[in-house]
């Protein structure tokens, strides 16, 4: 498909600076009048994730289902903005808490990972056994959008009730998505996800103690450092590389049959120009590319307070369910 032309215009000239619009997206934005009901999902692991559901006012067929990015939980306003457009407009919302993302630690050692697409599979088969539902959609967030991008592209058998998919802020490439967070100029943001990454991973020493050294763990000064001692150890890759590698989702962009929308800002500052697959989504047929002149990370801000992601998401969402 050719790149999407975007109609992005933020409201304010103050909103077209990518931090600005990151910070005021992630710190004060507030989303009132969705009301969620947590369900505890069961995994065959003998783990859990809790989902957040949210429901239209009528009963319906259609749900999304929302993936958030890293740290992040099913509560944040970017993702309660998503689930209040969607059930306004006939749809449930299944907001997912990835592992050890609610309030309760996970009970495993490992955790959630930009790869780990069994549990997007164990969500789509939730909603599908339970609700019955015909229409699901799929989108995510940032690492979220990565997660879902690569359960479209890897799985041969992607069940038919999926009908569209969208990734907003997506670090296609994972590499170069890091490096760009390990930059001087990304000091700020890379240092407080390595706090809660590591708030985390203590208390996993705690209970833990035979599988990680605390002092490993104090001594990570970098997210790749965080990848390189846990994240690839524990889920059976040699290293950060070796994870990043296999887990991007670009390399599995071709394979996806399913209307998909990804939604990246140029001037998104934790997304390398790899993150841009200008060449696949050219070749593909079923990928669209949105490339926005602002937005930032997960920014994006519009009036009202819908957010421009939202309302893109929506209209295409629309343009391709089923009449």
């Amino acid at each position: 498909m050719p790149l999407i032309p975007s109609k992005y215009r933020p409201p304010k000239k103050i909103f077209k600076n990518g931090d600005f619009s990151t910070l005021y997206s992630a710190m004060f934005r507030k989303v009132k009048g969705v009301k969620q009901t947590r369900e505890r999902l069961e995994l065959p692991d003998g783990d859990f994730m809790d989902l957040e559901w949210s429901f239209a006012k009528e009963k319906t067929e259609n749900c999304i289902l929302i993936f958030h990015g890293l740290e992040g939980n099913a509560k944040r306003h970017y993702v309660l903005g998503t689930a209040k457009i969607f059930n306004e407009n006939g749809f449930d919302c299944c907001a997912v808490n990835y592992r050890n993302c609610s309030e309760e630690p996970n009970r495993v050692y490992y955790s959630y990972h930009s790869g780990r697409t069994e549990d997007v599979k164990a969500v789509v088969e939730n909603a599908l056994s339970k609700k019955k539902y015909k229409n699901l959609v799929l989108k995510g967030f940032s690492l979220g959008g990565n997660l879902i991008l690569k359960y479209a592209g890897e799985n041969d058998n992607t069940p038919k009730e999926i009908k569209t998919i969208i990734a907003v802020s997506a670090p296609v490439d994972l590499e170069g998505s890091m490096r760009r967070l390990n930059s001087k100029r990304n000091y700020i943001y890379s240092k407080n996800f390595l706090i809660e990454l590591k708030t985390k991973l203590r208390d996993k020493a705690r209970r833990f103690p035979d599988k990680l050294d605390i002092n490993d763990v104090n001594s990570m000064k970098t997210l790749q450092d965080f990848d390189d001692i846990y994240t690839s150890k524990v889920n059976g890759f040699a290293d950060a590389m070796d994870y990043y590698t296999k887990c991007s989702a670009k390399q599995f962009l071709l394979n996806i049959k399913i209307p998909t929308l990804i939604i990246n800002a140029k001037n998104d500052s934790f997304l390398s120009e790899t993150c841009f697959p200008i060449e696949e989504a050219k070749k593909s047929n079923h990928v669209f590319l949105e490339i926005t002149e602002f937005g930032g990370h997960v920014g994006f801000v519009d009036e009202n307070n819908v957010f421009y992601n939202e309302k893109r998401a929506l209209e295409f969402v629309l343009e391709h369910l089923p009449k």
